[in-house]
């Protein structure tokens, strides 16, 4: 029996990823064998990959990183995908819903659940009652949800949408005066790398504590971050892979959400906004940014 893995790239935590994938794979079929395939940048090549999987008949079909599961969705229709390594695979059109993927497809991704980190954050800022948030329309349809969420935590979420790279110091303001916290998420349209220092930048000088979405963010100057374990996102889809061999079908099958969640933050931001990190966060801090 064959997996086929096809991996976006050859990042540390890709092969973290799909060593714990491995791993519990390994643990209930051990006479699975794993054939590697990594994209690259040429057309031509991953044209080649596609053909060289389908060569050798796996049994699913396993991918590491987004672009290599946008791949598999395109031109594998006919065997069972278990994605890891992705960020909103709803709304990257992979999935129809986490709770019904549909199609051949499904997997482990690694989105940190909105609850979680509101919960952080109000540890964080005690007497938080108002949340700001710049999103793009990259991004827009995570805001109805997270707005869902904010208010069962007790808390409203001020979305405010970024146009273009000109609006984005009026939509910083207009947030500025109303809320006590920043919350961002992955929005490649409104974080590169400009625009994403003067939100730090801006945010720093109003006072605001930032939550980033990653702790590269909190490297960066953001106050906090929740991270994943990318083992433990392998471990999730290797689980799911060991029910699709067993002949659940992938649609079926809820996407997954990080379950082993790292806290990091930066002690510099802190002391220069004036916010204390809660002993019981400081003590499992991941890392800590000086």
């Amino acid at each position: 029996m064959k997996v086929a893995v096809l991996a976006s790239d050859s990042l540390t935590s890709s092969k973290r990823t799909l060593a714990g994938a491995q791993k519990v794979i390994r643990r209930e079929h051990p006479e699975v064998e794993f054939v590697q395939f990594n994209l690259t940048s040429d057309p031509n090549q991953n044209a080649a990959i596609t053909n060289a999987v389908r060569n050798e008949a796996p049994k699913l079909i396993l991918t590491l990183g987004s672009s290599a599961t946008s791949l598999a969705r395109q031109y594998f229709t006919d065997i069972p995908i278990v994605f890891s390594g992705v960020k909103y695979p709803v709304l990257s059109g992979f999935v129809k819903s986490t709770t019904d993927p549909g199609g051949n497809i499904t997997g482990a991704s690694l989105d940190v659940p909105t609850a979680i980190q509101f919960s952080h954050f109000k540890k964080i800022v005690p007497g938080l009652k108002k949340i700001g948030l710049l999103y793009t329309q990259n991004t827009a349809s995570l805001v109805p949800s997270a707005k869902i969420v904010a208010r069962q935590a007790g808390l409203e979420l001020v979305a405010v949408l970024v146009k273009d790279d000109r609006h984005l110091p009026a939509a910083l303001d207009s947030l500025a005066g109303e809320v006590q916290g920043m919350w961002s998420v992955a929005d490649p349209n409104l974080f590169k790398p400009k625009s994403t220092r003067y939100i730090l930048l801006n945010s720093l000088r109003k006072g605001l504590p930032f939550m980033g979405f990653s702790r590269y963010v909190v490297e960066s100057g953001a106050l906090f971050a929740l991270d994943f374990d990318y083992k433990a996102v392998g471990f999730q889809a290797g689980t799911i892979a060991n029910r699709i061999i067993n002949g659940e079908k992938p649609g079926n099958i809820d996407v997954t959400s990080a379950d082993v969640i790292w806290f990091h933050y930066n002690e510099n931001t802190a002391k220069r906004i004036d916010v204390t990190i809660p002993d019981e966060l400081a003590a499992v801090a991941k890392e800590v940014y000086r």
